[in-house]
C-alpha cells in the first residue's frame, strides 16, 4: 500500500480524513508534495482557467520544484496553513507548476518576474488574469509581513482589493508587461560571431576570476562548468596559460570544498560563500553531468589523475544514487532532511569519534577540518551548531589512500542509516541527455567500456519509453508513464549525448538517431522567418509568447548546444546545410552575445568550433586489430575539442558509416595498416599510418 510522507505524497486510501486537492493525480513529485495542502491547488490546464473565468477570480500561479529549499519554507509557513488556504481559496484559483516538468511555463513567467522586479528565483509567485496575463510577480513571501517584505496574508488582501476596485489599472499594467515581454524576444540576424567575441569572453572571465578561491564572482558562487569548457578551448587556441590556470584552480578548490560531498561524492548545487565551504546542499543531475565533462577534459588536457578520479567519483555517486533500475537517471536530491537543510551531510566531532575511534578520528579530523566547535551555522540563529561540513584545505597526501578510503567508507555506511533527503525520481529527457553525453565522454577519454554501456542503456530507455504513439519525443517520465511534448533542450541535449556516444562506440545507430532528431528539431522548432530555435515546438500549447533562449545559466541553452551539435554533425556527415544553420543561429543572437559573451559561455564553445581551425579525422582499419586499437587509443589521449572522429571498418565491404557520411566511402587502409585521414578546415593532409604524424596534423594551428 502506498503511504503518505512529507517527501513524496501518494494516496493512501485508509486516510479518509485528508482532503486531497487536484494535485493528487499528478505524476510530478513537486505537485504531489502539495496535494494535501488546504489550498485548492489545480494543475496547469483548462479546468483551472475555466473556473477562474466563470467565478471572475484572478489566478495565483506558484512555480517551484521538489528539491527547492525556499519552496519548502513557503509551503510550510503558508500553503499548509489553514487560514492562508482559506484566504487563497476565497480570492484566487490557485495553480501549481513544476518548473522542471513545464520549463516552457516557467521561462515565460520568470521573464515576467524579471521585467517587473529586476530579479527572479523560486518559489516564483505570479498573479494573473484568467486569460494568463500577469499583473503581479514576486518570489518567496513569508506568511506575515516583516522587515519591509509583504507577507502573503497582506498580499492576498491587497490583491483582492485591487481586483475588485482598481481592475482597469491592473489590466492596463498586464498589457504593458506582455508588450515588453514580446519586445524582449525580438531579434534580427547580424554579422557572424568571430574570434573577437572569444577574446571578449576570456577578458570578462579573467576580470571576474577569484584568484584566491577559484570560480568567478563573489558569493553565492556557482560551478558553471561551461565557463571551464570554454576556457580549456581558449587555452588550446591561444596557448594562454592563465586560461588553463583558472580552470585548474577552480576544479581543485571545488573538489576540496564543502560544495563537494567528500563522503558520498557528487556536487551540491552552489556555495553560499566565496570559498566553496558552505553549500546549498541539493544535488542536481545536470551539475553532475556538466562537471563530469569539465573534470574529464581537464584530465585529458593535463594528464593529472586527480581530475579523472573526481570524474569517476561523480559517476559513482550517479550510478549508486541517481540511476533507475531501468538505466535512466533521476533528477535531483533535496537539500533538506527531517526539515533541516544539510542535516544528512554534516557531522559533529563526537559522532566521528564514535564511528572511527579516537586515533582514527583525530587523523581524519585533521585532514578533513573537523572541529569540536563546528563550522556549520544554524540558518535561523546564524550561530555555530557543533556540526561540520567536511572539507579539505589541501590535496589528499597526508594519509595513504587506502586509509582514507577505509575511514571514509565507515562514515558513509553510518550516514546511510540516517534519514535521506527526498529524491526527485522523475526522468527528464534533457538532463538525461547531458548525463549520457558525460558517460559517453568518460568511456571515450578513460577508454572504459562500462561507462559507454551506461550511456547506451539510458539512450535505450529514452528511445523505448519516452516516445509517444506518433513517434514524438517526450519530456518527462515517472512511474510507468511518459508525457509532455519535448522542448528544444530535450532534442539538443539528447543529440549531444548521441554524438558523443557515436564517437565513443562507433555504432552508427547513434549517429543515425542524432541526424534524425536534428532534422525533427529543425522542422518543429526553427523560426522560418528570422532563424534560431524556439523553446517550444510549433504545435505546443500557446502561451503569452514563443520564446527563444540563448543565455547559458546553470544549464546551457538549447540554442547554444544546438549550434555546437550542428557544427559537429556537419563535420561528421559532410552536410554543409548544418553548418549554414549554425552560422544563421549565431547571427540571430549576435548582438546580445557580443554585449555579454560571458553569459553565453557554451555558445562560446560553439563559436570556437565554428571559427576553427576544425579537424576531421577518419581512421580506416580492421576492427579489433592491434594497429587500429593503438591508433584509436592514442587519439583518445589528446585534447582535440574541435575534431570530429569517424571510424571506418575496412573488413566490411560496405560499412554502415558510408550511409551517413558523404566523404568517407573511398577511405581505406594504406599498405594494409590502419590509416588516419586528417582534414583541417576542409583541406586534407596526406593519409598516414603514423599516428604521431596524425596527431601532429591535429595539433596544427
Amino acid at each position: 500500500m502506498d503511504v503518505i510522507n512529507d517527501n513524496n505524497i501518494e494516496r493512501d486510501e485508509s486516510e479518509t480524513s485528508i482532503n486531497y486537492n487536484k494535485l493528487i493525480t499528478e505524476k510530478s513529485p513537486y505537485l504531489q508534495q502539495h496535494a494535501k495542502n488546504p489550498v485548492n491547488w489545480y494543475p496547469w490546464g483548462d479546468e483551472a482557467f475555466d473556473k477562474a473565468s466563470s467565478e471572475d477570480k484572478p489566478i495565483f500561479l506558484s512555480i517551484g520544484y521538489s528539491t527547492c529549499h525556499w519552496c519548502h519554507v513557503m509551503a510550510h509557513e503558508s500553503f499548509e496553513d489553514s487560514y492562508v488556504g482559506k484566504l487563497m481559496n476565497e480570492t484566487f484559483v490557485s495553480i501549481k507548476v513544476d518548473r522542471e516538468e513545464r520549463p516552457d511555463i516557467d521561462k515565460i513567467y520568470m521573464a515576467v518576474c524579471q521585467l517587473m522586479t529586476g530579479s527572479g528565483g523560486w518559489p516564483l509567485t505570479i498573479v494573473m488574469t484568467p486569460d494568463k496575463k500577469p499583473f503581479f510577480a514576486g518570489t518567496y513571501f513569508p506568511k506575515e509581513s516583516r522587515f519591509g517584505r509583504i507577507g502573503i496574508i497582506d498580499l492576498i488582501k491587497r490583491i483582492d482589493s485591487l481586483w475588485k476596485n482598481e481592475r482597469k489599472q491592473l489590466l492596463e499594467s498586464s498589457e504593458k508587461i506582455i508588450f515588453a515581454l514580446q519586445d524582449v524576444n525580438t531579434e534580427s540576424p547580424g554579422s557572424s560571431l568571430t574570434k573577437r567575441v572569444l577574446n571578449s569572453a576570456y577578458s570578462q572571465l579573467s576580470a571576474r576570476f577569484d584568484k584566491k578561491n577559484g570560480g568567478f564572482g563573489a558569493a553565492p558562487k556557482f560551478p558553471t562548468p561551461h565557463n571551464l569548457l570554454f576556457l580549456l578551448r581558449y587555452w588550446k587556441r591561444t596557448g594562454d596559460e592563465n586560461a588553463l590556470s583558472m580552470v585548474e584552480k577552480t576544479l581543485k578548490q571545488m573538489r576540496m570544498g564543502g560544495i563537494y560531498d567528500q563522503i558520498g561524492f557528487g556536487f551540491h548545487r552552489y556555495s553560499t560563500d566565496s570559498d566553496w565551504l558552505v553549500p546549498h546542499f541539493e544535488k542536481m543531475l545536470y551539475d553532475q553531468s556538466l562537471l563530469t565533462l569539465a573534470y574529464l577534459e581537464a584530465y585529458q588536457t593535463t594528464n593529472k589523475k586527480e581530475y579523472a578520479n573526481t570524474a569517476k567519483e561523480i559517476m559513482t555517486y550517479v550510478l549508486r544514487d541517481m540511476m533507475s533500475s531501468e538505466g535512466a537517471f533521476y533528477s535531483a536530491e533535496d537539500a533538506d532532511s527531517e526539515g533541516e537543510e544539510g542535516k544528512f551531510y554534516v557531522w559533529s566531532k563526537t559522532e566521528i569519534e564514535e564511528i572511527l575511534g579516537a586515533d582514527n578520528s583525530e587523523r581524519f579530523s585533521k585532514l578533513y577540518n573537523v572541529d569540536v566547535n563546528g563550522n556549520f551555522l544554524d540558518e535561523a540563529t546564524r550561530k555555530k551548531t557543533e556540526k561540520n561540513i567536511i572539507h579539505l584545505k589541501s590535496n589528499l597526501p597526508d594519509m595513504p589512500s587506502i586509509d582514507i578510503k577505509l575511514l571514509r567508507n565507515k562514515l558513509f555506511e553510518a550516514r546511510e542509516k540516517r534519514i535521506r533527503p527526498h529524491k526527485d525520481d522523475k526522468i527528464l529527457t534533457d538532463w538525461n541527455g547531458l548525463m549520457i553525453a558525460a558517460f559517453a565522454k568518460a568511456g571515450y577519454i578513460l577508454n572504459d567500456p562500462k561507462y559507454i554501456q551506461v550511456a547506451k542503456k539510458a539512450v535505450d530507455f529514452i528511445l523505448n519509453k519516452m516516445i509517444n504513439s506518433d513517434g514524438r519525443l517526450l519530456h518527462r517520465y515517472r512511474k510507468g508513464g511518459a508525457d509532455i511534448l519535448a522542448f528544444i533542450d530535450d532534442y539538443a541535449f539528447l543529440v549531444w549525448g548521441l554524438i558523443n556516444l557515436y564517437e565513443a562506440s562507433f555504432e552508427t545507430q547513434y549517429l543515425e538517431k542524432a541526424i534524425e532528431l536534428t532534422e525533427e528539431q529543425i522542422k518543429l522548432f526553427w523560426d522560418s522567418s528570422i532563424g534560431a530555435f524556439f523553446f517550444t515546438a510549433e504545435d505546443a500549447e500557446s502561451l503569452l509568447t514563443r520564446q527563444k533562449e540563448t543565455y547559458d545559466g546553470a544549464i546551457p541553452s538549447g540554442n547554444s548546444v544546438a549550434m555546437l551539435n550542428l557544427l559537429r554533425l556537419a563535420q561528421l556527415t559532410g552536410n554543409d546545410e548544418y553548418e549554414k544553420k549554425a552560422d544563421h543561429l549565431g547571427r540571430v543572437f549576435a548582438e546580445s552575445v557580443r554585449a555579454n559573451p560571458v553569459a553565453h559561455s557554451l555558445m562560446m564553445v560553439a563559436v570556437d568550433y565554428a571559427v576553427g581551425p576544425t579537424y576531421s579525422l577518419v581512421i580506416a582499419g580492421d576492427s579489433g586489430k592491434e594497429d587500429t586499437i593503438l591508433m584509436l587509443n592514442e587519439v583518445r589521449k589528446q585534447f582535440l575539442p574541435n575534431k570530429s572522429l569517424i571510424f571506418r571498418p575496412t573488413e566490411e565491404l560496405n560499412p554502415e558509416i558510408d550511409k551517413y557520411s558523404n566523404f568517407v566511402q573511398f577511405f581505406d587502409k594504406y599498405e594494409e595498416k590502419a590509416t588516419a585521414f586528417v582534414c583541417i578546415n576542409k583541406t586534407c593532409k596526406a593519409p598516414t599510418n603514423d599516428i604521431k604524424q596524425a596527431i601532429k596534423y591535429l595539433n596544427a594551428k
